[in-house]
């Protein structure tokens, strides 16, 4: 499923013109990245947690010039579900197997 896809649902379901959609989600979007990029976490009841995680330095490898490469100390973004949704997912899972 596409962004695109999620916006025409969301404006089947509740009536609102796509374009309205789009700029909701894009700013939707765009928050929780900036809300991560200064080093907030994003929580969303029901749903998870948009948090960032920290990567410790370590030594890599070029293999392409066989020479070690130091990569520094960094942080990526994370998503945790929430406990409702991992099993909504579980129980859908389930229920389609049968």
């Amino acid at each position: 499923m596409r962004k695109a896809d999620i916006v025409n649902i969301i404006a089947d379901k509740t009536g609102i013109p796509k374009v309205d959609v789009l700029i909701s989600l894009e700013t939707f979007i765009k928050e929780v990245k900036h809300q991560l990029a200064n080093d907030e976490n994003v929580y969303i009841r029901g749903f998870g947690s948009f948090i960032t995680k920290k990567r410790a330095a370590k030594v890599g490898r070029n293999i392409k010039k066989n020479v070690a490469v130091h990569i520094p100390e960094h942080y990526i973004p994370s998503f945790k579900p929430a406990k409702e949704f991992v099993d909504d997912v579980k129980s859908n899972f389930k229920a389609n197997k049968k």
